[in-house]
């Protein structure tokens, strides 16, 4: 095997800014604390009226996982489709810099994807993202050679949205002899996918992350996560049920974990806290490691990334984490 993991989603350039619950109210559409899809012109006009230059870093759901992995030791590549701008060109090279495998990006004359994260004093984002040349990828790019030599295939459940190319996704990562992650991204992809999830879920995937908003969609008539999990996990070999500060719960055919959070000096930012958490799951499972053991180091990656801003672990931590992954 030539990569233990393979990220397929949207390489998008994470924008954010700090703002109040005022703000949020007054100048953004839709929900607070949810994903929804607005355009290049809405993104700048939001950013003009909050007045402040945003952080930018490379991201995207599968992006932020796929990147810490590969910081974690893991053989990454990354499918996607980036676009022709100096946005693609800091994605491209920030990934390729710390050791990513870049030959699988597919590319496009056009934007590159940007998601502008509205972070509240309570550190909840509110997301809203211009998909630009991610967009454009078709499901005839993709086949069984794109995935060739990898154990695993991460998918973001951003893909849901298009269903065609994620069934593609699926069936040719399937046909290449790979194992399925799939994170549910948000309440409203659960809510917009609901059809076509439950036979992805039932004849491709082998773990699935939701967390309690994601969970409470799938099964709007359960009252109890304990339960969502469990009901997930016939379904897939590990169903993962993340309940932020209360911590995230483990199923699969025969076990059942509760996963406890680890302590934090500050709450800053919830940003990435979900893919963060994946990418040490997905690392402790890939090398072997038992369910609870997953678990604990998902939380490390948690932990350590709701302390920060945005989804990029500074510098001077990984010492440390690499100490908890031996």
């Amino acid at each position: 095997m030539t990569h233990d993991i393979i990220g397929v989603g949207a390489p998008v350039l994470d924008s954010l800014i700090q703002v109040d619950e005022t703000f949020l109210k007054d100048h953004v559409e839709g929900e607070k604390g949810g994903m929804e899809l607005i355009d290049a012109e809405t993104i700048a006009n939001i950013i003009e009226k909050a007045g402040q230059k945003p952080t930018d870093t490379p991201g995207g759901s599968a992006g932020n996982t796929i990147f810490a992995m590969t910081r974690l030791g893991m053989k990454t590549a990354f499918i996607g489709k980036l676009g022709s701008d100096n946005a693609a060109n800091t994605f491209r090279n920030s990934y390729e810099a710390m050791g990513g495998d870049i030959s699988r990006f597919k590319t496009a004359d056009a934007p590159n994807a940007r998601c502008l994260s509205l972070v509240t004093p309570d550190s909840e984002r509110t997301m809203r993202t211009m998909l630009g040349a991610s967009a454009l990828i078709t499901p005839d790019e993709i086949n069984a050679s794109d995935f060739a030599g990898a154990r695993h295939v991460h998918i973001e459940g951003y893909l849901l949205f298009n269903p065609d190319l994620i069934k593609q996704v699926t069936t040719a990562a399937s046909e290449a002899g790979c194992s399925i992650s799939l994170d549910l991204a948000s309440f409203e992809v659960v809510n917009a996918s609901k059809e076509h999830l439950v036979e992805l879920l039932e004849n491709y995937v082998d773990v699935v992350f939701a967390n309690e908003d994601e969970a409470q969609a799938y099964f709007p008539e359960l009252s109890d996560y304990q339960g969502m999990a469990t009901e997930l996990a016939k379904v897939c070999k590990v169903a993962v049920v993340k309940l932020g500060s209360d911590g995230s719960i483990i199923a699969s055919e025969n076990q059942l974990h509760r996963v406890d959070c680890l302590p934090i000096k500050q709450l800053t930012d919830t940003t990435g806290a979900g893919d963060l958490w994946a990418s040490g799951f997905l690392t402790g499972w890939l090398r072997g490691q038992d369910l609870d053991k997953c678990g604990y180091l998902g939380s490390v990656m948690g932990a350590e990334i709701v302390q920060v801003m945005g989804a990029d672990v500074p510098e001077e931590r990984w010492p440390d984490i690499l100490k908890q992954f031996t």
